[in-house]
């Protein structure tokens, strides 16, 4: 009836969703017979979207229990393909929102979902209509945290749809902060300054500092306009990134960053192909700039290397790496090493 309330001159079917027993083998069979119908009338398919929206819409009309069966039904329908996506804008409803309807209702819809696919599934749905980075809006701004969806859906028992949104959020301030780098970069702001906004970022969006010493590497590539020759660019890349290093360096305190920098090099040396007789020669420059130290160097050479041209790379470190196993702490100079 008009404004969402059940109308009472209604004489209901026996075959009935709200009237069917609420578990979810009844409500797979209640899809298998909405999909058979709309399928053999495609003109059907529109009209019950619509309705299904309409239906959203005007949840706190029924029970709970009406509500939780609406819910696995919708689940099932999402994953078998007979309903889109889109149709959860609905639950974005101010008022269902604010009484926690939408919450409670998206826990029982999604649990159906991913029982049905899994969440990798859920997820290339939602992408498609856009709703990947809206899930949070299924609560009141008050309670827009991240922290907070994730303590409510991982208590009932979705965890990994908490992660995924987790996920998403990290990836969301990921691109956020290379954006902002990339700005900063450009204006020749201190790198001070730089350094003090990312540590910031890292803290308040839980980045580790492999993740931010990635970003930093691709903010500082993409800065310059490369030389086609390969000759040059060498020497324009040393000089380049010499001037970056010690912003490099404040981001490779940790073993494991240095050795996710080295690969992220030997990707772009390989990736590049005017960069691959640069490998050694960045290299050696950031050993120089202390942004690389002999462990991290040595287990690259040795295991933990990619296969992207790796023949090469590992060619043309060689020397070096016989250097460094045979330079004694104070005994032998870096001045020593000749290229």
């Amino acid at each position: 009836a008009p404004g969402g309330t059940l109308a009472d001159d209604m004489t209901r079917t026996n075959v009935c969703v709200f009237a069917a027993q609420e578990d979810l083998e009844t409500m797979q069979a209640f899809a298998q017979v909405f999909n058979k119908l709309i399928r053999r009338y495609k003109y059907l398919e529109k009209g019950f979207e619509d309705e299904v929206k309409k239906l959203l819409l005007f949840l706190k009309g029924f029970s709970e229990s009406e509500r939780n069966k609406l819910a696995m039904l919708t689940g099932i329908l999402l994953a078998n393909g007979t309903l889109n996506a889109s149709i959860l804008n609905s639950l974005y409803n101010e008022n269902l929102v604010k009484e926690g309807v939408s919450a409670a209702f998206a826990v029982k819809l999604f649990k159906s979902w991913i029982n049905e696919k899994d969440i990798n599934a859920v997820a290339v749905s939602l992408r498609k209509v856009n709703m990947d980075n809206r899930l949070m809006e299924l609560f009141p701004a008050n309670k827009q945290s991240v922290e907070h969806f994730s303590k409510y859906f991982t208590e009932a028992g979705l965890k990994e749809l908490s992660e995924y949104v987790r996920n998403q959020q990290s990836i969301g301030a990921r691109k956020e902060l290379q954006k902002e780098l990339q700005e900063q970069m450009s204006r020749g702001d201190p790198f001070k300054d730089i350094i003090l906004y990312v540590k910031e970022e890292m803290k308040k969006n839980n980045i580790s500092e492999q993740t931010v010493v990635t970003i930093i590497w691709s903010s500082v590539m993409s800065t310059v306009e490369w030389n086609k020759k390969e000759e040059l660019v060498a020497e324009q890349a040393i000089k380049h990134l010499k001037q970056y290093s010690p912003l490099l360096a404040a981001f490779t305190t940790q073993g494991q960053s240095e050795l996710t920098l080295l690969l992220k090099i030997q990707e772009y040396c390989y990736d590049n192909i005017h960069f691959m007789k640069a490998f050694q020669k960045i290299v050696v420059l950031f050993y120089k700039a202390e942004v690389l130290s002999e462990e991290p160097i040595l287990k690259w050479y040795k295991d933990a290397h990619l296969a992207k041209g790796k023949s090469v790379f590992l060619e043309q470190m060689k020397k070096f790496v016989e250097w460094l196993k045979n330079a004694e702490e104070g005994n032998q100079r870096l001045s020593s090493y000749v290229e």
